[in-house]
């Protein structure tokens, strides 16, 4: 049984997009066939059985990977705050798409520079005006870079609450588009032995790696940038067990030489609201 919700849990947004796709169908298309009521009544019928099967595969508990988590260098230098922290809560990002169960969502926040806070300011910020902005990327593994995208443009922030409402409604649209659409530039790099890693919203045009590249821990693969579903320039991090997000499910893992919060440097993971230091 938990086989087959791990199935239907990979193919949970395709589920969704082509039930959507049966029902939208189902409501437009008797203006063009009239006759084929019948026909359309069963496709809008399916296409919210899908929909339904989707959304509930996306939330079923006890799909996940489990074991020890798999250690990691960090993907980047500095103070960095965490969000969506799978120290805090699994599935760290509300949902288990796109192999995200164990996803971390980073934020530059260092001592010297001040970063905008949500809800002061414009809605929409230039990316400029974040200090993550341009930070350099790092690979969080050994491996071979599987995949490299970084043609998606670096949009504004979303910084108040219309503004988040309006990243909602562009994230459904997003989702039509595919995985490419939702974590914007991004690096996937061949571990070994079933893991893939993942680095997302990279900035536009900074990749320094291309597919079939080996590379190192440590070494950079692009800059932070504000591409695909992002609220503001941030960098996000996954291990998985599929190179194409859209299939994979997530993989537990902890980031070795950092310190969290005043503590000394150690092996673990940041929860949400704590600071990750590396140097």
């Amino acid at each position: 049984m938990k086989r087959i919700a791990q199935e239907l849990q990979r193919f949970g947004m395709r589920l969704v997009l082509t039930g959507m796709a049966c029902a939208f169908l189902s409501i437009l298309a008797p203006r063009w066939l009239p006759d084929a009521g019948p026909l359309l009544a069963a496709f809008g019928a399916g296409g919210i059985l899908l929909i339904l099967v989707g959304v509930g595969a996306l939330f079923v508990p006890g799909t996940d990977h489990t074991g020890e988590p798999l250690v990691i260098q960090p993907p980047v230098q500095g103070r960095w705050l965490a969000l969506n922290s799978p120290a805090t809560k699994v599935p760290s990002h509300g949902v288990r798409a796109y192999g995200q169960a164990y996803a971390v969502d980073l934020v530059f926040e260092p001592q010297e520079s001040e970063r905008p806070q949500f809800g002061s300011g414009p809605g929409m910020r230039r990316p400029t005006d974040f200090p993550a902005f341009g930070e350099p990327v790092l690979s969080p593994v050994p491996g071979t870079v599987v995949r490299v995208q970084d043609s998606a443009r670096d949009h504004r922030s979303r910084s108040r609450l219309w503004a988040v409402g309006y990243m909602m409604i562009e994230g459904m649209l997003r989702e039509l588009g595919g995985v490419r659409n939702i974590v914007g530039n991004h690096v996937v790099i061949d571990a070994g032995d079933g893991c893939f890693a993942l680095v997302a919203h990279l900035q536009r045009g900074s990749a320094q790696v291309g597919a079939g590249d080996q590379v190192e821990a440590g070494q950079a693969l692009g800059r932070c940038g504000n591409s695909g579903n992002s609220s503001e320039p941030h960098v996000h991090v996954q291990l998985m067990d599929r190179a194409n997000p859209s299939t994979a499910q997530g993989l537990p893992m902890t980031f070795t030489g950092i310190a969290i919060g005043d503590g000394q440097p150690t092996t673990g993971m940041p929860a949400n609201g704590e600071y990750m230091t590396v140097s």
